[in-house]
């Protein structure tokens, strides 16, 4: 919905203002601009891109109308079962929690906690680390980095549509250029028209320049970051996943794994420290 809103305002702004200035709305229909603009900037994202991110650049525009997939539901939960796993660990050991870990979409442990029972990319990305864990690789440092580094392959894969859309974002006013060009060119080879004919000419040209700057930075551009901080919001809750799974390395009881994972949470959607403890105190015994 604030996708919506902010493209009404956009919108709104810049040709109800033109209007107002008794600026002729018939004078920006350019049909042939537009095709050199767009068709240009489309191909351009396609050349650059690979057939998984053109397919995914639909999906994710999507994600965007419908905002960040984590809100602080989410994380409470996350928490309170991230609480639940370390509280196993701690009393009953590593191979308490195998059968959960092998076998994840009929662990009875994950389907208390819905929302991440729901999310097959957590849960496996949980798993893994869980897995390497009962096998014996237990230094923090080590299985810290190896986070780090599957978290930042994670944030470029799911960055390359933001990545295509702001290459698209700079390069659509060039491409207004181009188009402009191309009418004084046009316009250069009816010279001899009379000047009300040449008027429309150079202003249908000028029309170029207008939509590429427009497009870009009245709706291209906006979309890109958005994508950003959606992305950035909810690789929160893989770090926090992270954070705990460091923690409880560390030897800290469960928790304290728990807070050093809420800290890391943002602040619009973070659940406070008395939420988290009335929510573990009601699980049930592990």
């Amino acid at each position: 919905m604030l996708l919506i809103a902010g493209c009404g305002i956009v919108i709104f702004s810049v040709f109800g203002g033109y209007v107002l200035n008794n600026g002729h709305l018939g004078v920006l229909w350019q049909p042939f601009e537009f095709l050199i603009i767009l068709g240009a900037g489309v191909g351009g994202v396609i050349t650059s891109n690979t057939k998984v991110v053109l397919g995914q650049i639909g999906k994710e525009i999507g994600h965007l109308m419908s905002g960040p997939k984590y809100s602080k539901e989410h994380y409470l939960e996350l928490l309170t079962m991230l609480y639940q796993i370390f509280k196993i660990a701690k009393t009953k050991g590593l191979l308490a929690l195998e059968q959960h870990i092998e076998k994840p979409e009929e662990s009875p442990l994950f389907q208390q906690f819905p929302k991440f029972y729901g999310d097959h990319h957590a849960v496996a990305f949980l798993c893994d680390y869980l897995r390497l864990m009962s096998l014996g690789s237990d230094d923090p440092h080590q299985i810290g980095d190896l986070l780090d580094e599957e978290l930042e392959v994670h944030h470029i894969h799911y960055g390359r549509v933001a990545t295509a859309l702001q290459q698209l974002a700079d390069g659509i006013p060039a491409l207004g250029i181009v188009a402009a060009v191309l009418g004084v060119i046009h316009t250069m080879g009816s010279i001899t028209e009379p000047p009300e004919v040449l008027g429309k000419l150079i202003g249908g040209a000028l029309v170029g320049t207008f939509f590429g700057v427009f497009a870009s930075y009245g709706f291209i551009a906006p979309m890109a970051n958005g994508l950003n901080g959606i992305y950035s919001s909810e690789g929160a809750y893989f770090k926090a996943i992270k954070a705990g799974i460091v923690a409880h390395l560390n030897g800290y009881a469960p928790a304290i794994s728990v807070e050093y994972a809420r800290k890391g949470l943002p602040d619009e959607s973070k659940p406070s420290f008395s939420e988290v403890e009335e929510a573990t105190a009601a699980l049930p015994p592990a």
